[in-house]
């Protein structure tokens, strides 16, 4: 794909971004918000797998940390704004503290080390009282800057998205900078990358710590959107989900992952509404959520092991080399 087609299909998700606001209804453009704060997520994932080679399933962590610090902040009278600007950094300060020892693992004793840090993060959250424990931190109030209050969907979806833009931003910079291409010969052989001096421990640290603001930043809108948070609104499967999203987009991929989140974002609404048809029990979203991720994953390894726009770019430009 060169770079006046790249360029024209970035227009083109820009001022679909712009317009799909003016003419969803509320119902779809809540769907259209959770895809945004998805694909936010999704970024960071996308650049610790496919870069930095790190799986986490505990990327809901951080976008609860994310949450939970911008709630807190607005509950006792903080400006939202700075609750806003926290969120990330307290969940990359956050991934620091804990990626240095969780870092020293590899593989599978990684993944499952993060899904440990999640669920006791959100044990421990059922037990702050200054949190809302079980019950919740309830009544954060609305987004807004001085006079400027955000009160419907359509004003939360442009927030999303305009986020978004910013998490894309710094991705593509971080990709294309001389970071990114020590990044790069990373994903390529760690030890080849360890024995031309990079300092790898350092560079995967700095990527878990980055993925985990952009969670974080997801995270804050989200608390505002909703106005509630609680122990259940960041769930296993929603990690999971994340990993799934940044698996099918392609790992490594900023178009990726913005694929990937839009994907399985409509797949998970599907699946929902399926779920809860008449007669169906009340556990059947969640068994159809995970048994499509697996039969997703297991379809992605056997047909399109790169992800899909890895696969459409070397379908349309097989002799280029394939940029994010």
């Amino acid at each position: 794909m060169n770079i006046s087609v790249r360029r024209f299909a970035g227009l083109a998700v820009a001022a679909g971004t712009l317009v799909l606001p003016l003419i969803l209804g509320d119902g779809r453009l809540s769907i259209y918000i959770l895809l945004g704060l998805a694909a936010i997520v999704t970024v960071g994932l996308s650049l610790l797998m496919g870069y930095a080679g790190q799986v986490s399933l505990g990327q809901a962590a951080f976008y609860a940390v994310g949450a939970y610090t911008a709630g807190l902040l607005a509950v006792h009278g903080q400006p939202p704004l700075l609750g806003l600007l926290a969120a990330p950094l307290v969940a990359a300060a956050f991934a620091l503290v804990v990626g240095v020892p969780l870092l020293r693992l590899r593989g599978n004793h990684l993944a499952f080390a993060t899904l440990a840090m999640q669920l006791i993060l959100l044990s421990l959250a059922g037990q702050w009282t200054f949190a809302g424990g079980s019950i919740g931190l309830q009544d954060i109030p609305q987004f807004h800057v001085g006079p400027l209050e955000l009160g419907g969907d359509r004003a939360y979806a442009y927030l999303t998205w305009l986020a978004l833009a910013v998490v894309v931003l710094i991705a593509r910079n971080v990709v294309h900078s001389r970071p990114g291409r020590a990044l790069r010969a990373l994903a390529t052989s760690e030890v080849a990358a360890e024995s031309a001096g990079i300092p790898v421990g350092r560079y995967k640290l700095v990527v878990f710590a980055l993925s985990a603001a952009f969670a974080g930043l997801a995270g804050g809108v989200y608390a505002f959107y909703v106005g509630y948070v609680a122990p259940g609104s960041f769930p296993v499967l929603l990690s999971i989900e994340y990993v799934v999203m940044a698996v099918v987009g392609g790992l490594g991929t900023i178009w990726g992952a913005l694929a990937g989140a839009a994907a399985i974002t409509l797949i998970v609404q599907l699946l929902n509404h399926l779920g809860t048809l008449d007669g169906m029990p009340s556990y059947a979203p969640s068994v159809l959520s995970y048994a499509v991720y697996s039969l997703l994953l297991i379809a992605m390894v056997l047909f399109l092991p790169g992800g899909i726009v890895p696969a459409l770019r070397r379908r349309f430009t097989p002799d280029r080399t394939e940029n994010p």
